[in-house]
C-alpha cells in the first residue's frame, strides 16, 4: 500500500460498509473526503475527519474528487445519484459497490461517459481483513484501476476479475461468506448446549473456535483440505462427526445450492 495520502473523495452512503472504507482511508491518509448520507446517525463518528452533507446539494463548491465511491444500498441508489453526473463529466472514476447493479447500469445513473469499477467488498473490511473483488468497466485505465486497488487495499486485500459475470459468484462466495462463517459459530454453540455444556461456555468455545481455525487457515501455506485432514484422527471423534456433516446430503451438498441460490439472486437483481 502506498505511503502518500489518497487523493480527495467523494463517497455516497455510510453504512456498514462505506463507514468501513472510510475508516481505512482515514487512517492512511486522505487529502479530503466528502460524505453523502442523508441520516446523520450514520455518518456521526466521522464528524471532524469528513465533510459530511446530507444531499449532494450540499457538496462543498468546487469540490473535484478522483473518485467517487457508491456505497449506498442498491434500492436507494435512484434517489442517491442525481448530482454524481457533475463529478464524472470532470473526468472522476466511479467506483461503485452496490450489489446487483452492473457497470452499464451505474453508468447509465450517473452520465454514459462514467468510467465505472464494479466491486464486491465483504464485512470483515470493518477491522481491515476484507476481500473485494473487482471488475474494470470499458475505459478505465490504468491509473485509474490502481487508484481504485488503493482505495480497496485500505480495507484488505483486492483481487480482479477479468469478465463481469464472475462478480455474481463472488457476491455469493465473498460478500455472503462471513454470514455462513457466523451460522457455524451459532449451529456449534447451540450443539454444545445441546449437549450440556453451559451457555455461556459454549459460546465462547464457539466462536474462538471459529476465529482461531480461520486464523491457522490463514496463516497455513496447506490447502484447507489438508488442514482438516490433519485434525482428523482415524476412528476418532472427528471422523465420526465429518462422516455426518459430509454425507452425500450434507454439508457440501448444501454449500453448493446455497452458492447456486445466491449467486441465481445477484443476477436477479442486476435484470
Amino acid at each position: 500500500m502506498s505511503s502518500a495520502p489518497l487523493p480527495a473523495l467523494l463517497l455516497i452512503g455510510c453504512g456498514k460498509m462505506g463507514g468501513a472504507m472510510l475508516e481505512g482511508w482515514l487512517e492512511q491518509g486522505v487529502e479530503q473526503v466528502v460524505v453523502v448520507e442523508p441520516h446523520g446517525a450514520s455518518a456521526a463518528a466521522f464528524a471532524g475527519r469528513a465533510t459530511i452533507c446530507a444531499s449532494m446539494d450540499q457538496v462543498p463548491a468546487g469540490f473535484a474528487p478522483a473518485a467517487i465511491v457508491l456505497a449506498t444500498k442498491p434500492q436507494q441508489a435512484d434517489g442517491a445519484l442525481p448530482g454524481v453526473e457533475h463529478f464524472v463529466r470532470a473526468g472522476a472514476l466511479v467506483v461503485s459497490i452496490m450489489a446487483g447493479k452492473t457497470v452499464q447500469g451505474i453508468a447509465a445513473a450517473v452520465g454514459g461517459a462514467a468510467r465505472v469499477v464494479r466491486a464486491m467488498p465483504n464485512t470483515p473490511a470493518a477491522i481491515g481483513q476484507g476481500f473485494t473483488c473487482c471488475f474494470a468497466g470499458p475505459g478505465v485505465d490504468v491509473r485509474q484501476k490502481a487508484l481504485a486497488d488503493e482505495l480497496l487495499a485500505a480495507v484488505g486485500e483486492v483481487a480482479w476479475v477479468e469478465d463481469e459475470g464472475l462478480i455474481d459468484p463472488v457476491t455469493a462466495v465473498s460478500g455472503g461468506g462471513p454470514a455462513y462463517v457466523f451460522l457455524l459459530a451459532e449451529v456449534m454453540e447451540q450443539a454444545a448446549i445441546a449437549q450440556g455444556l453451559p451457555p455461556d461456555l459454549a459460546r465462547r468455545m464457539a466462536r474462538r473456535t471459529v476465529s482461531g481455525a480461520g486464523a491457522l487457515l490463514a496463516a497455513s501455506a496447506q490447502d484447507a483440505a489438508q488442514l482438516r485432514i490433519n485434525v482428523t484422527s482415524p476412528k476418532g471423534t472427528t471422523e465420526r462427526a465429518l462422516a455426518v456433516l459430509m454425507a452425500p446430503d450434507a454439508w457440501p451438498r448444501l454449500m453448493d445450492e446455497a452458492i447456486a441460490a445466491a449467486t441465481a439472486r445477484s443476477r436477479e437483481l442486476a435484470g
